[in-house]
């Protein structure tokens, strides 16, 4: 008997790699935060820092959509900080949760970034060992 063990689902929508042309500020200060975003989603994007954040301050963001001329704004939050310690990692950056996005907005870079593919993987994938036990006992 085979057993299997099944990956951790983990994101709420596909990232997608490409460079964006963007502005973060900081909410409280509006210092410059980052000026490249290194990858995409309808939820968010991860950008490459320029000033050392903390999680969960909130920011202000804006972009270019993807492969348009178009730029919108929208209100985030920093929701991880890459420090560039990891193996891959390429420098430090940050991700940022979109809080919301108009309608419009959202329509327009879901097909923006719809047939760009994802980022390549820098680690391995998690196991989400309770599915795996679930999935061995149904054996």
């Amino acid at each position: 008997m085979t057993r299997t063990l099944v990956p951790a689902r983990q994101r709420r929508a596909v990232r997608r790699a490409i460079g964006v042309d963007c502005q973060v500020v900081r909410e409280r200060d509006f210092r410059l935060l980052a000026r490249l975003g290194v990858d995409v989603s309808p939820h968010g994007m991860l950008v490459a820092a320029h000033e050392a954040v903390l999680t969960g301050e909130p920011v202000i963001v804006a972009f270019r959509f993807p492969r348009t001329s178009l730029w919108f704004d929208a209100e985030g939050t920093i929701a991880r900080v890459v420090h560039g310690r990891r193996p891959g990692d390429p420098g430090r950056g940050f991700g940022i949760r979109f809080n919301h996005l108009e309608d419009d907005a959202d329509w327009l870079l879901r097909r923006a970034l719809k047939d760009i593919p994802p980022p390549l993987p820098k680690r391995d994938r998690r196991v989400d060992y309770a599915a795996s036990v679930h999935l061995a006992a149904r054996s």
